[in-house]
C-alpha cells in the first residue's frame, strides 16, 4: 500500500504546540509535492487555530530534509517557458512563504542534515535549534542550479552577502557549531536532547501573548526590506493593535499588580 501524505508528515497538537514531523527516512526526507501541500496546509491551518500558539518543524531518521523529491511532482508533458519559473513559484517559493507568513512562532527542530530547499526550511523559521550532527549545505552549486525557496533571500539577512556567498558558491556542508557561530541557528544540543529542548521553547511560547508574537514576528520580517519610517510607522500600528488584545490589558494589569501574567493566546 502506498504511503498517504498523512503518513509521510506526521502531525499532533500537544499543549497548544502544532507538531509537524516530515516522515520519510529512508529518502533523508527529500520532500515531495504531496508532503509540500501538506505542511503549507498545517501552517495555514495553525495561523487560524485558536487552540495553536507555537509550531514545531522537525523529521525522523538521520536527515531533517535532503531537498526536494521531484519525483513526487504531478507528471507534466514537455517543458515551455515558464514551466519552471512557476513550478518553483507554486513549489519551493510557497512553502518558504508559508513558514515566514505563518502566524504563530514557528521554531525548526533540525535532527540531521538540511540540505538545498532543506536548509530554507529551517532558516525561514523563527528560532532553530539543532543536534550537533546537524548540517546545512546549499547543495545548489553542486548540480549546477540557483539556489531557490527564497535562498538568496533568507541567507544574506542572517550572515551578510559576503558569508552567503561563500556558502553558496562553494555549496560546503556547515556543521552545526559553525552554524550556531554564524547565527544561522540559535541554540545546539547532543541528539537526544533535541526534541525536549523544542518541546520547552514551544510550549513557553504557547504560553505567551500569541497576537503580540505575531505582530513581533511580522515587524522584524518587515524590517528587513522597509526603511526606518516605514518600520517606525507598521510599529505603532502594530502597537494601536495589539492594545485591544486581551492578552495586552493583561499583561498591563499583572504589572500593576505584581503578578504573574496568565497569557490566554487572544
Amino acid at each position: 500500500m502506498n504511503p498517504t501524505p498523512e503518513d509521510e508528515v506526521l502531525h499532533r497538537i500537544d499543549n497548544g504546540v502544532s507538531w509537524i514531523t516530515l516522515n520519510r527516512p529512508e529518502a533523508m526526507n527529500a520532500v515531495t509535492w504531496d508532503q509540500r501541500e501538506r505542511v503549507i496546509g498545517l501552517l495555514a491551518e495553525a495561523s487560524a487555530d485558536p487552540a495553536v500558539r507555537a509550531v514545531v518543524v522537525t523529521a525522523t531518521g538521520k536527515g531533517f530534509c535532503a531537498g526536494a523529491d521531484l519525483r513526487g511532482a504531478p507528471a507534466t508533458g514537455e517543458r515551455v517557458a515558464g514551466d519552471v519559473a512557476r513550478m518553483i513559484r507554486l513549489g519551493a517559493q510557497r512553502l518558504i512563504t508559508a513558514v515566514l507568513d505563518c502566524e504563530k512562532p514557528v521554531i525548526a527542530a533540525v535532527n540531521g542534515t538540511a540540505a538545498g530547499i532543506g536548509a530554507h526550511l529551517a532558516l525561514a523559521c523563527d528560532l532553530v535549534i539543532a543536534a550537533e550532527p546537524a548540517r546545512f549545505i546549499e547543495v545548489f552549486v553542486r548540480r549546477g542550479l540557483v539556489p531557490d525557496g527564497g535562498g538568496a533571500y533568507l541567507l544574506p539577512r542572517l550572515v551578510g552577502p559576503q558569508k552567503a556567498k561563500e556558502l553558496m558558491f562553494f555549496g560546503d556542508a556547515v556543521p552545526a557549531a559553525e552554524a550556531e557561530r554564524l547565527g544561522l541557528v540559535n541554540k545546539v544540543v547532543p541528539a537526544e536532547e533535541l526534541e525536549e529542548t523544542a518541546r520547552a521553547w514551544a510550549e513557553r511560547l504557547a504560553q505567551g501573548p500569541t497576537r503580540a508574537l505575531a505582530m513581533t514576528k511580522q515587524l522584524v520580517n518587515a524590517s528587513l526590506d522597509g526603511d526606518r519610517a516605514t518600520a517606525l510607522a507598521a510599529e505603532a500600528t502594530a502597537q494601536e493593535l495589539n492594545m485591544t488584545t486581551a492578552d495586552a490589558n493583561e499583561g498591563v494589569a499583572s504589572f500593576v499588580e505584581r503578578r504573574t501574567p496568565k497569557y490566554l493566546g487572544r
